[in-house]
């Protein structure tokens, strides 16, 4: 200590020093504490490790080390990153939320509890840290000025305390958690591919039940002797509003047999580079992957699938690898389809936020029936997400009936529907993704829907079969419905 008090200038000017040189010692102490000092937690769906990262714009961060990406949300006052990181998950979890059989409530509160017990026991190691530390520093100034000792202790212990209420009132993330920034480092992408096949192969609650009642449709659905043997025709899948659940793909590929699927929307849930990546192998479902964009999917989805070789169809024409726009007009299978990208589509260039809520507008509508006009003969079906965009087309429609059948093919709405008016019907396969990743809890079924054609001489519409999985008890049903013949239709 006199070591320290001859290196130490002796004028006055200078006294106040040591009372910067506590504080600066205090908080070291303090941001020691937030940088070394981690907990496992144990979940009923696996250990987390919570840590703190200073330094850093406040942030939550989520992270994943299993598939090596996570999830920031800008939700922290403190600058400093509060991480939660996926260490290890229990064998079953993975099925079991697959399966919707998760407690939700119950694991939001498991990991709230983790949180308030980790955000505890920090304040009071920073605490203790910032008075260790910052009281040496005071022991060892003393004599350092005319204040003495007892002074420099209480300088230490108040920035102590100040250090543990900032920890206290500013870490706790603030609600709502919402708009995550997602993020991988290095080549995660391949490796988050691979870890979602293998999560697919474990999750044994729509797996092999689910895809046994897809490919065993035929048992599903009675069709009585003297209806038509329908199955030399053609036929094409219908899915929409995948939202990520990465584990329905192989029943989706399944099903589609490599014939035509039609995606009406919503593969992704904000259509963001790495959700982008990790959906991309949907296109080899089907023979080909027909897409129109859906609210929950983006300009960058559209691009990257386009360049994987799906059809990928907008109102200014279909989507072409190098960007430029094709026919609006396609024919896939014998059919001639056009789409209509989704209004609400997110865009890269507003970093793929909802910029609102996607409530059709009747001068939405209108557009939609001006681009549709005069395509009417011209085209057999269109794709759009949304069913009520074309709900003003419809009306006309039904006022003046086209003379050639015209289906339409939505989604949207999670649930499945089938009406036909004259000519003129729509099919909504509902959710193949159960709702999607985020929404296992809501128990919604897997569906889809197949549509039977004959495509020559001329297009005509014969059936169609709607499909309902509940996921955690694999029960599945199947509804086949005859559409009306066209030369009835009025």
């Amino acid at each position: 200590m006199s070591v320290v008090r001859r290196l130490l200038p002796r004028r006055s000017w200078l006294r106040p020093w040591p009372f910067a040189l506590i504080v600066l010692a205090t908080l070291a102490g303090a941001i020691g504490a937030l940088s070394v000092y981690r907990s496992d937690q144990d979940l009923s769906t696996g250990t987390v490790r919570l840590s703190v990262d200073p330094g850093h714009s406040g942030a939550l961060d989520i992270y994943v080390p299993l598939v090596d990406w996570g999830a920031r949300f800008d939700a922290v006052r403190l600058p400093a990153r509060l991480k939660i990181e996926a260490r290890t998950i229990e064998s079953q979890a993975i099925g079991r939320v697959a399966g919707g059989q998760v407690d939700v409530q119950r694991l939001r509160l498991e990991a709230r509890d983790a949180l308030e017990t980790y955000i505890r026991r920090l304040v009071l190691l920073v605490g203790g840290a910032a008075l260790g530390l910052g009281g040496l520093v005071a022991l060892a100034l003393r004599g350092t000025s005319r204040f003495g000792v007892a002074v420099k202790l209480g300088v230490a212990a108040g920035t102590a305390a100040l250090a543990a209420a900032a920890v206290a009132l500013l870490l706790p993330p603030r609600e709502p958690v919402e708009n995550p920034e997602y993020y991988a480092n290095g080549s995660a992408i391949p490796v988050a591919l691979r870890a979602a096949q293998d999560a697919t192969r474990s999750a044994n609650a729509i797996s092999q039940d689910v895809d046994d009642q897809l490919l065993n449709l035929a048992r599903l659905i009675s069709i009585p002797r003297a209806r038509p043997d329908l199955r030399p025709l053609p036929r094409l899948t219908l899915a929409s509003d995948l939202h990520n659940n990465l584990l329905a793909l192989p029943a989706l590929e399944r099903a589609a047999r490599g014939r035509p699927l039609f995606f009406a929307g919503d593969l992704t849930t904000s259509g963001v580079p790495l959700e982008a990546a990790l959906t991309r192998e949907v296109v080899r479902a089907g023979r080909p992957f027909v897409f129109v964009s859906g609210n929950h999917d983006s300009d960058t989805l559209l691009r990257s699938l386009a360049r994987r070789g799906a059809i990928v169809l907008t109102q200014r024409g279909r989507l072409l690898p190098d960007g430029r726009r094709g026919d609006v007009v396609v024919r896939v299978a014998g059919v001639r389809v056009a789409g209509y990208s989704d209004p609400f589509e997110r865009r890269r260039a507003d970093g793929y936020r909802a910029l609102r809520e996607p409530d059709v507008t009747e001068g939405q509508q209108r557009a939609f029936w001006r681009w549709l006009r005069p395509l009417v003969g011209r085209i057999d079906a269109v794709m759009v997400h949304s069913p009520a965009l074309p709900a003003m087309a419809l009306e006309e429609l039904q006022t003046s009936p086209p003379a050639a059948p015209l289906v339409f093919l939505t989604g949207h709405t999670h649930e499945q529907l089938l009406e036909e008016s004259g000519p003129v019907v729509t099919v909504n396969g509902g959710t193949v993704g159960g709702g999607g990743a985020g929404n296992f809890h809501e128990n919604q079924p897997y569906g889809l829907a197949f549509l039977t054609f004959r495509a020559r001489p001329s297009f005509e519409p014969l059936a169609v079969d709607l499909v309902r999985i509940d996921a955690p008890s694999g029960a599945a049903n199947a509804e086949r419905r005859l559409l009306a013949p066209a030369n009835s239709q009025e």
